[in-house]
């Protein structure tokens, strides 16, 4: 399996694996391209991998810097045991982006990442250029309302999210078992299987296959409470956003934003059931460059 170094090399042009110590965690970024920074947030369980399909488009406008969150892309000794609410992971890109010489960048967000894309524009709306938010937006009291069991034909039912906040068993299940979560994740959740790979499937379960992995990654999930207090303190969102969501996303993506951002325009993504940048990665490149002006 290739290392992160030559999974970048892979995409052409001139990206690289790079590191970075900040905000008390050391982070793991490949960046490319040339012009103003983006910055691509990938969700649960993926990593930077997320945006591959994504990043050569990109890259032809901007400079482009897919970030790892804490705890991920980094050896299991460094990775941390706290942090993992989305005000403090979104302090953590930011302090990356300063590191890099930037004063704002614009943000891309998928799932979890959106949650911190959202949480970094709503704690640094300076630093903040545009927004893309893909099909989440950021934990809300409805999220204690999701039901546990669904009745038949009513939906998918999230059983991670539940699995996810219990401390010590996950790991127990699931280290070095890593690749039979996500491929079920993946053959539930794509109308394509080739969308994302058995390859791509394996690059992600080495990132998630290790108790360390577990543990800091459930730690996204665990901080869920704090990151619904967190919201109910922050100012609506002003700089301009982009959400693209699924279609069975799509009404609870723009229900949220109407009351917490004040400049959304919204894109249904139709080809998708969740993996927006890897089911229809075209339709998702051309919406964000004309979002930010290309």
């Amino acid at each position: 399996m290739p290392d992160d170094a030559e999974l970048a090399a892979s995409l052409g042009g001139d990206f690289r694996s790079e590191y970075a110590d900040v905000n008390g965690t050391r982070l793991h970024y490949v960046v490319g391209g040339s012009g103003d920074p983006i910055v691509l947030l990938h969700g649960w369980p993926e990593t930077w991998w997320a945006y591959r399909k994504l990043m050569p488009q990109l890259a032809e406008h901007y400079r482009v810097i897919a970030v790892d969150h804490r705890g991920i892309g980094i050896p299991d000794d460094l990775k941390p045991s706290d942090g993992f609410s989305k005000k403090n992971m979104a302090r953590d890109v930011y302090e990356l982006i300063r590191s890099l010489g930037y004063s704002s960048a614009h943000i891309v967000g998928h799932d979890m990442g959106a949650m911190v894309g959202y949480s970094f524009a709503a704690n640094h709306p300076e630093a903040t250029r545009r927004l893309v938010l893909l099909d989440v937006v950021h934990p809300d009291e409805t999220y204690y309302s999701r039901p546990m069991l669904r009745r038949p034909n009513t939906g998918f039912n999230m059983w991670w999210m539940a699995f996810n906040q219990v401390r010590g068993l996950p790991e127990q299940v699931f280290s070095g078992r890593g690749w039979y979560l996500i491929d079920w994740l993946y053959t539930n959740s794509l109308k394509d299987q080739e969308s994302v790979t058995a390859f791509d499937r394996a690059v992600y379960a080495r990132a998630y296959d290790t108790p360390a992995g577990i543990r800091a990654t459930n730690g996204y999930y665990q901080a869920y409470h704090q990151d619904i207090e967190d919201l109910k303190g922050y100012d609506k969102v002003t700089v301009p956003v982009l959400a693209l969501a699924a279609p069975t996303q799509f009404d609870q993506v723009r229900d949220q934003l109407s009351g917490i951002a004040t400049d959304v325009r919204m894109v249904r993504v139709e080809n998708s059931m969740h993996w927006l940048a890897e089911d229809d990665p075209d339709l998702v490149a051309r919406e964000v460059l004309g979002f930010l002006g290309q």
